[in-house]
């Protein structure tokens, strides 16, 4: 039995190609949508009174906060479109979260369906 559980450990399946390429792909999108994203916020956000965002760095360091659904020390968005920026950005994010979730479950589900337990 721990032979056959060991064996399985080093198989590169169907399963595992198709987790592989859910995997780039959200990656994939998430990196554009973290430039994009970066992009606008730097454009909406920067100068604007009240706001902590000044440059580039600050923008991707916002952007990439959201996205990584934490929250930063940097006030909230000050302006109408950075706020709808900022909500876009956190629904790709809880998006992503349960997209990759989900593909894990299924990997991970598949693989003991496969070993005929």
């Amino acid at each position: 039995m721990i032979r056959e559980e060991l064996s399985r450990l080093f198989r590169y399946e169907e399963r595992h190609r198709r987790l592989m390429a859910r995997l780039l792909l959200a990656g994939g999108a998430s990196l554009a949508v973290f430039l994009i994203g970066t992009l606008l916020v730097r454009i909406t956000e920067s100068g604007a009174k009240g706001g902590a965002i000044h440059g580039v760095g600050d923008a991707a360091f916002f952007t990439a906060v959201q996205l990584l659904t934490v929250s930063s020390s940097l006030p909230n968005p000050v302006t109408g479109a950075g706020k709808i920026i900022d909500v876009a950005l956190e629904l790709w994010a809880i998006f992503v979260v349960t997209a990759v979730a989900g593909s894990l479950a299924t990997f991970f589900s598949s693989g003991d369906s496969a070993s005929g337990d």
